[in-house]
């Protein structure tokens, strides 16, 4: 989950390790799009993904960003020296089961590269699948932190809840003695985030605790006045639903967001209204939005896609490991992986880099404003973190 107001699930890590990058590990898939096999057959390249289901807005953004990113590395070809990248798309609805079988049908058609995941428990479910078969899974939108670390044939190539919550603690620097707050539903949403803060941000020195609401509430003034009377130097919001702008007006109205520093995570374009009035006073954690970079990267996909939103860097990065993974691997799965490893390259982002002991994928991520109002809102970058700022714990490959 992402700490957006509307979805996603935390998982603690465990202990942070640097990896060191090989020489050869560095540069852009677009510098050497020449190798990849010793025939000139067709590579397959299976996306499974959300068309349809309450994610297909997602897997939009991840499939355009796909196709912009497989353009941009193989210099507009689709092809890997001779050999042309061969996609096929199937829709899993966000459905685990329908996932799992569509993988194991492409599987058995010959394809190597199985790549999408717009939902983090299909994420789950396809990567045991790709170990089982020695197959390449590059999971996308999915940003549960057990993607990581899956095993040594799945790799990530979007971001993972842990870099959205140390994104959130950014904004009140040194945490020790701080007071943070989590405002969030009961149920297994509202105990996954509380978990995250308690670990990341509870964890670095703060005094976490929580303000909890029934999924069903829909009056927000008593939990307003319980965030209030705690004081909180950091007040983390987790909100689901359709009740988050009746949520984010009381926490307006009853002058929450003036006391103090108010986070939470900035979703996709199409949201951005719900925040009403309340949205200017928020601080926002960041994944990504139009404009937070200007890398070569990022040009190219905004030529191809116009406006562009919180997942299209989701599937560009995969086009681009795609792409690595067949110059250097051929049909050589291992050598697939082997290739990505310890891999830096140049995306929407900026630098982003595969580490070799559990795959995570370390990379930029922002904290931003919105000015405006409702459908005029605009998003702006008030500060970028680096990869290594925001990356996870090392976690044990655990296949």
């Amino acid at each position: 989950m992402t700490v957006r107001t509307t979805r996603r699930v935390f998982l603690s890590a465990a202990t942070m390790m640097a990896a060191a990058l090989a020489a050869t590990a560095c540069g852009s898939p677009q510098d050497t799009a020449s190798g990849g096999g010793d025939s000139a057959a067709p590579v397959k390249v299976g996306l499974v993904y959300s068309q349809s289901g309450a994610l297909a807005s997602y897997g939009k953004q991840y499939i355009e960003g796909f196709k912009a990113g497989l353009d941009y590395a193989t210099k507009g070809t689709n092809k890997v020296g001779d050999r042309a990248i061969e996609v096929t798309e199937v829709d899993d609805a966000g459905d685990p089961a329908k996932a799992v079988s569509a993988a194991k049908d492409l599987i058995g058609k010959g394809t190597k590269i199985i790549a999408g995941s717009t939902a983090s428990g299909v994420a789950l479910q396809v990567a045991p699948i790709a170990a089982q078969n020695k197959v390449l899974f590059i999971s996308g939108p999915a940003a549960t932190d057990a993607v990581t670390g899956a095993n040594k044939y799945t790799f990530r190539s979007g971001r993972q809840s842990y870099q959205d919550v140390v994104t959130a603690k950014s904004f009140i620097g040194d945490p020790t003695g701080k007071k943070v707050v989590v405002f969030a539903q009961d149920g297994a949403f509202g105990d996954a985030n509380e978990a995250a803060v308690k670990t990341v941000i509870g964890g670095a020195g703060a005094t976490v605790s929580s303000v909890r609401a029934p999924a069903s509430a829909t009056e927000f003034t008593p939990f307003a006045s319980q965030i209030k009377a705690a004081k909180p130097d950091l007040l983390f919001v987790a909100w689901a639903g359709t009740t988050a702008p009746a949520m984010w007006q009381t926490l307006d109205q009853q002058g929450v967001l003036s006391s103090t520093t108010v986070v939470t995570g900035l979703d996709i374009r199409a949201s951005w209204p719900t925040f009403g009035a309340a949205g200017s006073k928020i601080s926002f954690l960041s994944h990504y939005f139009d404009g937070a970079s200007d890398t070569e990267a990022a040009k190219a996909l905004k030529a191809k896609v116009g406006t562009v939103d919180l997942f299209h860097p989701d599937g560009f990065a995969a086009a681009q490991m795609v792409v690595r993974a067949v110059q250097e691997g051929g049909d050589d799965v291992d050598k697939m992986v082997a290739a990505l490893e310890d891999w830096s390259f140049d995306g929407i982002k900026g630098r982003m880099t595969i580490r070799a002991a559990d795959h995570a994928l370390l990379q930029p991520m922002y904290q931003a404003k919105l000015t405006g109002s409702g459908t005029e809102f605009t998003a702006s970058a008030q500060k970028s973190l680096t990869g290594d700022e925001t990356a996870p714990p090392a976690v044990a490959m655990k296949g």
